[in-house]
């Protein structure tokens, strides 16, 4: 389903108000990442680029050029690796926190 602009502004307008919700933002795209739900990553990922830095800066800031960024993170994007954790480093950098992971046992 595509967002409709209308909401893409709002989600902007948010993130440059509110520090806490474009951290939140980025946690929640790690969560869904380390779940195995990579298309939701993605587009948390893509909805925070777009609300904040967006890509050209991006590009800038992490070597890795404009149009794949946009491969990346579009609704077919199969990033690599290497290049999702230095979007990743970029973007955390940026909002100057730094990622912890944690296990918990699943409950049954």
């Amino acid at each position: 389903m595509a967002l409709t602009k209308a909401f893409r502004e709002t989600v902007r307008a948010r993130a440059q108000d509110d520090a806490a919700f474009r951290r939140a933002l980025l946690t929640e795209a790690g969560s869904a990442l380390v779940q195995g739900d990579a298309d939701g990553a993605r587009a948390l990922l893509r909805d925070y680029i777009n609300a904040t830095m967006g890509f050209e800066a991006l590009a800038h800031a992490s070597g890795i050029a404009v149009k794949s960024l946009h491969r990346m993170f579009g609704a077919q994007g199969n990033p690599t690796l290497g290049n999702l954790t230095r979007v990743l480093q970029v973007l955390n950098e940026q909002e100057g926190i730094m990622p912890d992971v944690s296990a918990r046992p699943i409950e049954a």
